[in-house]
């Protein structure tokens, strides 16, 4: 597969320099800005689905007529926290 080019960036030369400051040993700033786009990408994309997945939970909600308070879901997560905390002992 052919690799492609991203549009070059113009950016302020602090931004740059902050860039450059958190470069990790043998790393270059191409890849930086490379693992960069590929996390947000993956970050939007998990962010889509959850969006996703909450539309169609409210959905479900509305057509079963079946809510839940943010206290019972407390709850029940604290339950299943304690029971996990005491599968771990």
């Amino acid at each position: 597969m052919k690799t492609a080019t991203i549009p070059s960036l113009r950016v302020n030369p602090e931004l740059r320099h902050a860039a450059e400051d958190v470069l990790h040993n043998g790393e270059s700033l191409s890849s930086f800005v490379e693992q960069s786009l590929q996390a947000n990408i993956e970050r939007r994309r998990l962010q889509s689905a959850f969006i996703a997945r909450g539309l169609a939970s409210r959905d479900d909600a509305r057509k079963s007529g079946e809510y839940y308070t943010a206290k019972d879901v407390l709850e029940e997560l604290d339950n299943l926290l304690a029971l996990s905390e005491k599968d771990e002992l």
